[in-house]
């Protein structure tokens, strides 16, 4: 099995070259939804089918009818799509909504009193939030930013940790028409300046600081760093206070936000925007060069997070829905912030680290709250795989009915210790793939239809027109055979640009292919089935002695090793065979030394041969107590290779769980 190159998760870089890489990975056991749940379902087979086949015989006409049906407009639109500029698509172009009305006030009159928000801090404070409660929220703080001179274009960089501050925060900027542009509370302030610099925000919004791993993130002393070295946009900085930290305060630019908000009246008009009306920018870092703002529409945007939140995850009004991502990134936009609200569902936001005070903290929580609809990332996964399954035993999970998992392809031996010991066997799996350039998911199961294969993202959604190609853009139909993932028709929920740089934009996602293809940046291949399977980016591809390995499936053998928690595969030059396999592992219990690690690492290779053959047996193995992660759980490969090949590490570290552990890897090599 074939396919050409891709590159890196949520983030595309430099335009491929063509090549092909060997897939090597088998998976044959399936999961069809189990009957009880497919009757309870919201979604039947045979609705799915429908939408589908209405999809496919009138693609504008399918999204059209979901945007009146879904969304509360101002003012209806009579123009589904302007592709006078394409691939600058236009959505819904001249009608008016506003996304916060949407997510808050249309539930008030029959929901108003249904928890919106169940927070808990690491602490162990918890707060919970009516929709009443939050609506009266946001618009206090929304009338604190119109007090400002905040108004609707402006943009307001928001640099919280996850409170329900920040989504009170996003929803007011939503409100007045403002343009927000969240940024990870784990980023350094030299990130934080790039970001404000680049969006020209007039507003920062921060905090004195939040909680993670029983220490304080210091997000004032950050913020102010990045305020020193410039950005001379910013003329007002509202601080949220969470941790009682003393911090300085700057006369005339810096407020407290619950002074601001401590006149305010708990009603606030919302201000109708255009469709087109930018509601936020999101920067990824990329594979190179300096950040990218990318650029979400209101109603599109919206009209995705709505509907795939219900697709996928088949919300009802009594689940307690958990995403445990940050709102800095993607997934906690789509899935924390607007897609649960505006189903009126309840959601959870948890602020610190997932094994903080004990390894057990995340079941706990989803036992003490009652979680229904638990999603999570795969590094997580095996994070919390590595310590045991008695952790989990030690909480009720009963109430669990739906798992999902988000942000890479999850191994399936992952894939099976969650379905195996988090959901008892009895929840399906939503095994999502989607980009923050998507702004919704784009493949997914839907859980009371779909057969679901570990590993495995299977079908696209309705209205996505998913297809994978070779290096001239034609469907590759040979099932097993691989080739690049791209997207045939524009979706509502797509990017519109990149801010402030739209030949980046085309050159990235538009430049490989002609008629319009939109290059996701992953290979991947399709079964006999019609399902798909990622196998990783253009960065994350190997070329030793000739072959094309992705790095996925290699690591994806590692982990379904016993002793292997772990795994990262990079490549490594070779006098010989081009590159190298070099592997960072962690162990389930300690790490090895001495004799026991080169019996390990020989049982590894010989492991890795017997699953994918000779050809993808790792060079060099290392061992780590951890691999060097980001404090939403991403591994950070670039650093890893900069280590295996000896070069020095010029990546920005500050944002690692963990700093130490780049010394102990670099010692090892």
């Amino acid at each position: 099995m074939t396919l050409p190159t891709s590159d890196d998760p949520h983030e595309n870089g430099p335009e491929s070259t063509q090549a092909d890489i060997s897939s090597v990975l088998v998976e044959e056991r399936s999961f069809p939804p189990p009957p009880t749940f497919a009757a309870a379902a919201s979604l039947k087979a045979e609705d799915l089918a429908e939408l589908h086949r209405r999809a496919a015989a009138d693609p504008l006409g399918f999204w059209a009818e979901l945007a009146r049906a879904e969304i509360a407009w101002q003012r209806l639109f009579t123009q589904t799509i302007d592709e006078s500029a394409a691939p600058n698509y236009r959505w819904f172009t001249d009608g008016a909504l506003n996304v916060s009305y949407n997510c808050l006030d249309v539930h008030l009159a029959e929901h108003g009193h249904r928890t919106a928000i169940v927070f808990e801090g690491e602490p162990g404070d918890t707060r919970r939030l009516s929709y009443r409660e939050l609506h009266a929220e946001v618009c206090r703080f929304a009338n604190a930013l119109k007090a400002r001179g905040i108004g609707r274009g402006d943009r307001v960089v928001i640099y919280l940790p996850l409170v329900p501050e920040a989504v009170i925060a996003m929803q007011a900027c939503a409100r007045i028409g403002a343009i927000h542009s969240v940024v990870f509370g784990g980023f350094s302030a030299i990130s934080l300046k790039d970001r404000i610099e680049d969006a020209g925000a007039s507003c920062v919004i921060t905090a004195d600081g939040g909680w993670r791993g029983g220490q304080v993130v210091e997000l004032k002393a950050a913020a102010d760093k990045a305020l020193a070295e410039g950005c001379v946009s910013v003329e007002t900085v509202f601080v949220l206070r969470r941790t009682d930290a003393a911090v300085p305060m700057a006369p005339g630019r810096d407020v407290w936000w619950h002074d601001a908000v401590a006149d305010q009246p708990a009603a606030c008009d919302p201000e109708w925007v255009d469709a087109e009306h930018p509601l936020f920018l999101l920067y990824t870092s990329g594979s190179t060069g300096r950040p990218k703002g990318i650029q979400h529409s209101s109603a599109g945007y919206l009209l995705g997070a709505k509907v795939t939140t219900r697709w996928v995850f088949d919300l009802r009004h009594d689940d307690v829905f958990w995403c445990t991502a940050d709102v800095g990134w993607i997934t906690g936009h789509s899935y924390v912030a607007y897609g649960p609200l505006a189903v009126g569902a309840t959601l959870v936001m948890y602020e610190g680290a997932p094994t903080f005070p004990a390894g057990d903290r995340l079941w706990e929580i989803c036992a003490r709250h009652g979680v229904t609809v638990f999603y999570t990332a795969p590094t997580a996964i095996r994070a919390l795989m590595k310590l045991g399954d008695a952790l989990p035993a030690r909480h009720s999970l009963s109430k669990i009915r739906l798992l999902g998992s988000v942000g890479e392809p999850i191994n399936p031996e992952a894939w099976m210790w969650y379905h195996r010991v988090i959901g008892g066997g009895r929840c399906p799996i939503v095994d999502t793939w989607w980009q923050t350039e998507t702004g919704a998911i784009m493949i997914a199961p839907v859980p009371g239809v779909t057969t679901l294969k570990p590993g495995s993202c299977t079908q696209p959604l309705p209205g996505i027109f998913a297809d994978i190609v070779d290096d001239h853009g034609r469907s590759v139909t040979t099932p097993g055979a691989g080739g690049y993932l791209v997207v045939r028709r524009p979706w509502p929920s797509m990017l519109r640009t990149i801010w402030g740089d739209n030949a980046r934009y085309l050159e990235t996602y538009w430049s490989k292919f002609q008629g319009h293809l939109y290059l996701a940046g992953d290979g991947a291949h399709r079964d006999a089935d019609g399902c798909f399977w990622i196998m990783g980016r253009i960065d994350d591809v190997l070329n030793v002695a000739g072959h094309r390995l992705g790095t996925m499936e290699i690591e994806s053998a590692l982990v379904a090793h016993p002793r292997i928690a772990e795994a990262a595969v990079v490549g490594r030059a070779h006098e010989i065979k081009g590159e190298s396999v070099f592997a960072f592992v962690v162990c389930r219990g300690e790490r090895p030394t001495g004799e026991a690690a080169v019996a390990l690492m020989r049982e590894l290779r010989d492991w890795v041969a017997l699953q994918l053959g000779a050809i993808a047996k790792p060079e060099d193995i290392r061992f780590a107590d951890n691999l060097p992660k980001t404090r939403s759980g991403k591994i950070m490969r670039r650093l890893l290779r900069a280590i295996a090949r000896g070069e020095p590490i010029t990546s920005d570290i500050s944002t690692l769980e963990n700093p130490a552990i780049v010394e102990q890897l670099r010692s090892d090599v």
